[in-house]
């Protein structure tokens, strides 16, 4: 990986199992993998023209500013259908 994880892997690593609180996980069953299928969305390059602080700002947040960017537009897009 390319990016430095957040994640406190120490403290999950020294968890057990049985203090994971999974109540709102379904267990996922051969049935649904026999099935499952990826759908990837495909890309497109464009050129956007953004404020200069906006893109300094997701720069400054470290390689992958382009798909935060990306997920932030689909957020919106979700939120705004009919």
């Amino acid at each position: 990986m390319s990016k430095t994880s957040k994640t406190d892997w120490k403290r999950l690593g020294e968890m057990k199992d049985q203090d994971i609180d999974t109540s709102e996980i379904p267990e996922l069953g051969k049935d649904f993998f026999k099935h499952a299928e990826l759908h990837i969305p495909a890309k497109q390059s464009v050129t956007i023209r953004l404020d200069a602080d906006v893109l300094e700002w997701f720069k400054s947040q470290g390689t992958g500013y382009q798909t935060r960017i990306n997920q932030l537009l689909r957020q919106y897009m979700q939120a705004h259908r009919n």
